[in-house]
């Protein structure tokens, strides 16, 4: 393996490779039960933990996608202050791009490979992103971030919470999905949206 690999262990790599194709690594991050702490586990404590939220299972997922063949990609969707950002794991196959995410809820979720730039990517989780009153929240979305930049900082292996790569992903550029006349203009998601959007997979 390549000099990246080297802080990982045998086990670990093992492990990281049986997950040959993102919709693998999607299951196994389904898997996973939800963390509820306010925690940001590298991908080393997420396998040893067994649980996850979404930064986390982005982290992971993009490890497993780098033993699979793709760059470690993260893209950042980011909502109103009151509401909170998800991060998700993305990936390029055939030039169209997918996504691998770790929720809590019945949306948000895998998204495969058919969108043809990231800007459609992110808009396909505009909908599903609404509060429980219905006001949708999804405002702005990141380029894909390359986590390669934080391999001499160990972010793969560390035992410690790696909370510099959300902080860095948090802090790049991102893009305007709505104007403000849209926003404006936004109808809440009705009654059965609603509903589902409540479902969880995981108790506190």
């Amino acid at each position: 393996m390549t000099s990246w690999t080297n802080d990982l262990s045998e086990k670990e790599i093992r492990f990281l490779r049986s997950l040959k194709a993102p919709w693998k690594i999607q299951d196994f991050l389904d898997s996973l039960p939800m963390n509820f702490r306010d925690t940001c586990y590298s991908p080393r404590m997420v396998l040893r933990n067994r649980k996850a939220h979404c930064m986390e299972g982005a982290m992971l997922a993009a490890v497993a996608l780098r033993f699979a063949g793709y760059p470690p990609l993260v893209m950042d969707l980011k909502s109103v202050p009151h509401d909170d950002d998800h991060v998700v794991a993305v990936f390029r196959h055939d030039r169209h791009w997918g996504a691998i995410s770790k929720t809590n809820h019945g949306v948000l979720r895998y998204r495969e490979p058919i969108y043809k730039t990231i800007r459609e990517l992110a808009m396909s989780y505009f909908h599903e992103y609404f509060l429980n009153d219905g006001s949708k929240t999804l405002r702005s979305y990141s380029n894909p971030v390359d986590l390669s930049r934080f391999d001499k900082r160990g972010w793969m292996t560390d035992e410690e919470d790696v909370e510099y790569v959300p902080e860095y992903v948090d802090d790049v550029r991102h893009y305007p999905m709505l104007s403000k006349m849209q926003i404006s203009r936004l109808r809440k998601a009705d009654i059965i949206e609603r509903k589902m959007g409540a479902i969880t997979e995981w108790s506190r």
